[in-house]
């Protein structure tokens, strides 16, 4: 296909027109037409599809032990771990714990989690807290606390070799169903409990950077309606250490976004301020944790279908009757401004130039339709069109001032298809940086300014010193192939954590995983998809409620960004006691130790060595 790469503008409102027909017809408007929501396993939910405010939550698929059961002669209420998903149908197994302390730095963000369990029916549970207050008077304002009550999903196990959770999984009888506790709903400021069943309460304090050190005292009244059932004690000790807000953290955290599945999920048009509105506080949780890229498709589907709700271009492209490219970046504009005002601003990851399929659409005003070219990396086709996106991008981003923050993003192929994509990047703008998630190429190694590779691989160590020296930012990646570290709904919460420490150990930046939110069908409900195991396509939940795994992935970026400031201050000040601490600590998080050694064992052992520092 021969084009001519001199574009000429379109107006603009034909392009308008041409990104609204493009984006209109991917989520109705209309009502739903099902009147009973049905999970990604074809489970009915029994109300209505794609609840937000109040939910019901599917049936536990295991019965409570009524022996079990029987010597529960009262609601009970202690104060339990963060490293554990409390089962449902099972009385828990905790000593008795009616107080409890939390240790950490001012700018802090602490958890910790109360068991209630019953064997009767409660009416309306609900909790409150009271002033938190040192013994010199001063007080942790009622706004550093949040939380919820935990709520139960279903979800599955891995695969039968137990070596991951990759694979599609058309029948999900094969697999174990659970009903295990995860999504944080802190919209319900009371809920009912079933007789012989247990239920969870996080809660969070976020300490703010201005406090004083010291302890601060305070409790947790936990009541049914009226009826007080216990008071546990909370006391929080705060280091005089300080921690920078998330938007200075130097962890490179990248979680990869879909307001796709936002738009579907809420029912609303595509890019309407309804959508935008919808999408903000999901994707302020996620900056609060430290996001630092903005992720963009530039063309549509660069994972072919691989999510509920596949990736459309944010970019619209046209080919002109005359045979030129024109592009129109609204949508584009929109989302990283968007994103940007929440505080998401350090980095726009654009996928893909190598989509799964090497399929590429456009409209074509010649037909007045939509078309689709088949070209690869080293053909004429391929470069022409590129080369002309490109242009035309680069010009846009310079612009708008946000070319030196942008890459053009790619994620594993073969290397020499990678070398050829590379060669087009460079013909039409050679100061482009480039992102990659994938096996480590020292090849490529060179090119590529933001690269991320399998957390099982490693980095030579002479290319990790030179990148850290030209502060290019240098990751690892966990997805469904890892059994363990993962943040599948089934997965050990601590691992969430351990992954960052496990970043620090190696001297790397950050971490990437591929989907922060690309929900299944019901995710508040089912966490199961048709491919991988459960939870492994998102983190967070609808109504921008968090998660167990979340709130422990914060707690390793967290601990991560402690460790970079005291190695920083133990290498200024000579302290070579407090370095070797440090590593010795570090020297605990080693791959070869899962599943045998508890991840939680090592994840506080190195949280208190920390908080000592």
């Amino acid at each position: 296909m021969k084009t001519n790469l001199n574009i000429l503008p379109l107006k603009n409102e034909t392009m308008k027109r041409i990104t609204t027909l493009l984006l209109s017809c991917l989520v109705s408007t209309g009502p739903l037409l099902a009147q009973q929501g049905v999970t990604q396993c074809g489970t009915p939910t029994g109300q209505a599809p794609f609840p937000i405010q109040s939910y019901k939550e599917l049936p536990d698929p295991v019965a409570p032990s009524e022996k079990e059961w029987a010597a529960v002669k009262a609601p009970q209420v202690q104060w339990g771990n963060t490293d554990t998903r409390y089962a449902k149908h099972a009385v828990p197994v905790i000593q008795s714990q009616k107080s409890i302390t939390l240790e950490g730095w001012r700018g802090e963000k602490l958890h910790a989690q109360a068991v209630v369990w019953t064997g009767t029916d409660l009416k309306g549970l609900n909790y409150s807290l009271s002033e938190f207050k040192n013994s010199k008077g001063d007080v942790l304002p009622a706004d550093a606390f949040s939380g919820g009550f935990v709520r139960y999903v279903m979800t599955d196990e891995l695969n039968k070799d137990g070596r991951g959770g990759c694979g599609y999984r058309p029948d999900h009888s094969i697999y174990d169903s659970l009903l295990v506790a995860d999504p944080i709903d802190h919209l319900l400021t009371s809920m009912p409990m079933e007789a012989k069943s247990t239920q969870a309460i996080w809660i969070n304090c976020q300490v703010p950077q201005t406090v004083s050190p010291g302890i601060y005292r305070g409790t947790v009244e936990v009541k049914d309606g009226d009826n007080r059932l216990s008071t546990l004690k909370m006391d929080i000790k705060v280091s005089s250490r300080v921690l920078p807000a998330p938007s200075q953290w130097a962890f490179h955290l990248d979680l990869w976004q879909s307001p796709f599945a936002v738009a579907r999920y809420y029912q609303v048009p595509l890019w309407s301020q309804a959508h935008i509105d919808a999408m903000r506080p999901v994707m302020k949780m996620l900056a609060d944790a430290g996001q630092k890229i903005i992720t963009a498709s530039i063309m549509h589907k660069p994972w072919n279908g691989q999510t509920y709700d596949y990736f459309e271009s944010m970019v619209t492209w046209t080919k002109k009757v005359n045979g030129t490219w024109a592009f129109d970046y609204d949508v584009f504009d929109k989302w990283v401004e968007m994103m940007m005002s929440v505080g998401i601003d350090k980095q726009i990851n654009c996928y893909s130039m190598v989509p799964w399929k090497l399929s590429f659409q456009y409209f074509d005003q010649a037909t007045n339709s939509m078309q689709y070219v088949k070209t690869a990396p080293g053909e004429k086709a391929y470069e022409e069109m590129w080369v002309a996106m490109l242009k035309s991008f680069s010009k846009h981003l310079r612009e708008k001032g946000w070319f030196d923050i942008c890459t053009i993003a790619m994620d594993e192929r073969p290397m020499e298809v990678m070398q050829k994509t590379l060669q087009v990047i460079r013909k039409a703008d050679p100061e482009f940086k480039v992102s990659l998630a994938g096996n480590f190429h020292k090849e490529l190694e060179a090119d590529i300014y933001d690269y991320c590779i399998p957390i099982g691989a490693s980095y030579p160590a002479e290319v990790l010193a030179r990148r850290a020296q030209n502060n290019l930012p240098t990751t690892y990646y966990t997805c469904c192939t890892e059994a363990f570290p993962n943040t599948f709904t089934f997965s050990d919460p601590a691992e969430a954590a351990w992954m960052s420490y496990y970043s620090a150990k190696d001297h790397l930046d950050g971490y990437l995983r591929w989907a922060y939110n690309s929900w299944p069908k019901e995710p508040l409900l089912d966490s199961r998809f048709e491919a991988w195991a459960g939870g492994d396509t998102y983190l967070v939940y609808p109504g921008a409620r968090s998660s167990i795994r979340f709130e422990k992935l914060i707690e390793g970026v967290q601990a991560h960004e402690k460790i970079t400031i005291l190695r920083k201050e133990f290498t200024d000040k000579k302290n070579k006691t407090g370095f070797k601490k440090l590593e010795k600590m570090l020297s605990t998080f080693n791959l070869r130790d899962f599943p045998e050694v508890p991840v939680a064992e090592t994840v506080n052992k190195a949280n208190k060595i920390l908080n000592s520092l």
